[in-house]
């Protein structure tokens, strides 16, 4: 039999799609439906087969938005156009793969997958195969271990992979054709870039009270603040990862957030749900053996909030960014906790108008980008409209204003003159204030912002010899007579 004719089978997850699709609707469960969770391990007990129909049954995947492999789509295609019969063969649930194959047109002449008893996977899926065209009577594209079965029985061999171990393998079991990437990143260093941990930098945040407090030379205030440090950079690496699991349908429909580890399938939402309550786990632990028992109700409250904010707040329009700039001033309370130091009004004040003008900047950012690229509607996953743009420009800017008037008012404080030698020097650090606020507004407007913009401070010179110069200013005010 002319291999060349021969039907073209191809696995679905981790092979056409960088995904699996078991894990996406194991996720959206979740996400969805949390208090509900006790239902997976209920249809797992009946099955594999009746775990993954309910799951389909009771979720919706975004077909059109999934990591497809685009190098193997292009290859698939250039088979059809020869005249190749292409099957499409999957472990997934028949309800999913028929909508993936939906999706794709007439890619696909038909479809094997999961259904009623048998889960097609590994022999299984040799077994239907053989059954269907016979030994050595298909071709067949897989990427892992469960495939090698198949692989076996298969006239020739297309992997999807870059692990050496497994094409060695593959080829010692049948005739390799061609062999392509999969896309995926080692787990661990595709781990470590979703969390974040350049996003780490907002959280020097909890030394700002002992800084404010003038704790800078007691060796233990300073050792605590940066246990402190360590454990709410671990708490938001364990959010962002949440984050990101709740937001990855959305995050594959935008521009850069489509690249994101999860988003993109180069790591698999399984090692997510696994990795974040890990996470969260060790900060609470460590902030239970070293940090006062306030620093810990102040990290419960900052992820408990956090969580909302995925899961709700960030769709309500205002409430997400009052939320937002809430979570940056819980790193300065939870600062404050860290160093047994009490707070001060004038700080939360200043650090709440300042960062709910930051918070609208992000939502500006996304609106512009809406706007340049004419999408209409709500955005996906927030719940403003482009037409938002000038209202949120004005509230922002006018937050941030007010954060520079109360650091003008805190230069008059009785409280002041006990802190500084000359406080008047203070004033020096409004006008510095102001061109910080109004550049970064500025940039925003003309789309040249494409970050966080903490993030974008953080890159930015102009934001370092601002905030060098700040400091200088506050450190002359304390010496100078």
């Amino acid at each position: 039999m002319n291999s060349a004719r021969l039907p073209l089978v191809v696995d679905l997850d981790g092979t056409l799609i960088q995904t699996d699709l078991l894990a996406e609707t194991a996720s959206r469960f979740l996400i969805e439906q949390p208090w509900r969770f006790w239902r997976l391990l209920a249809w797992l007990a009946q099955g594999k087969c009746a775990l993954k129909l309910r799951l389909a049954e009771a979720t919706r995947v975004d077909v059109a938005s999934l990591p497809y492999n685009e190098e193997l789509l292009t290859w698939l295609r250039q088979q059809k156009a020869q005249g190749c019969t292409l099957i499409l063969a999957t472990a997934s649930h028949r309800i999913l793969a028929k909508q993936v194959t939906e999706y794709l047109g007439g890619l696909f002449d038909d479809v094997l997958a999961t259904d009623g008893n048998n889960n097609l996977k590994a022999n299984a899926k040799r077994d239907a195969l053989v059954s269907r065209y016979g030994e050595g009577g298909f071709d067949y594209v897989g990427n892992d271990w469960p495939d090698l079965p198949v692989w076996q029985s298969a006239a020739k061999v297309h992997i999807v992979s870059t692990s050496s171990r497994l094409i060695e393998r593959a080829r010692a079991q049948g005739k390799v054709g061609v062999t392509m990437g999969d896309g995926k990143a080692l787990p661990a260093a595709a781990l470590f870039k979703a969390m974040r941990p350049h996003q780490w930098m907002k959280n020097l945040l909890v030394f700002i009270p002992l800084m404010a407090a003038h704790r800078y030379s007691d060796v233990t205030s300073v050792l605590q603040a940066l246990l402190a440090f360590v454990v709410f950079g671990l708490t938001a690496s364990s959010v962002y990862l949440l984050n990101d699991l709740v937001d990855v349908t959305d995050d594959r429909h935008h521009p850069r957030k489509q690249h994101r580890p999860f988003a993109a399938g180069h790591l698999g939402l399984l090692h997510g749900w696994l990795a974040w309550p890990v996470l969260l786990a060790l900060a609470l632990t460590l902030a239970d053996l070293g940090l006062p028992w306030q620093f810990t109700a102040s990290l419960a409250t900052y992820f408990v909030l956090t969580v909302a904010y995925s899961l709700r707040l960030k769709q309500v329009p205002i409430i997400d960014v009052l939320t937002l700039a809430g979570l940056y001033t819980m790193r300065i309370i939870a600062g404050a906790a860290a160093v047994a130091v009490p707070l001060s009004f004038w700080l939360l004040s200043f650090s709440m108008f300042l960062f709910l003008s930051l918070a609208f900047i992000k939502r500006y950012i996304e609106l512009h980008l809406a706007s340049e690229t004419n999408q209409g509607g709500t955005l996906r996953g927030r719940g403003y409209n482009p037409q938002d743009l000038a209202l949120v420009s004005s509230l922002g800017g006018s937050a941030g204003y007010t954060a520079v008037l109360v650091l003008a008012l805190y230069i008059q404080d009785s409280r002041t003159a006990s802190l500084y030698a000359t406080p008047t020097i203070i004033w020096l650090a409004c006008p510095l204030l102001l061109f910080w606020i109004s550049r970064t507004w500025l940039i925003a407007s003309r789309g040249q912002m494409y970050d966080d913009p903490i993030v974008f401070a953080l890159k930015d010179r102009a934001s370092w010899v601002v905030a060098a110069l700040f400091a200088l200013v506050f450190i002359l005010a304390k010496v100078v007579q």
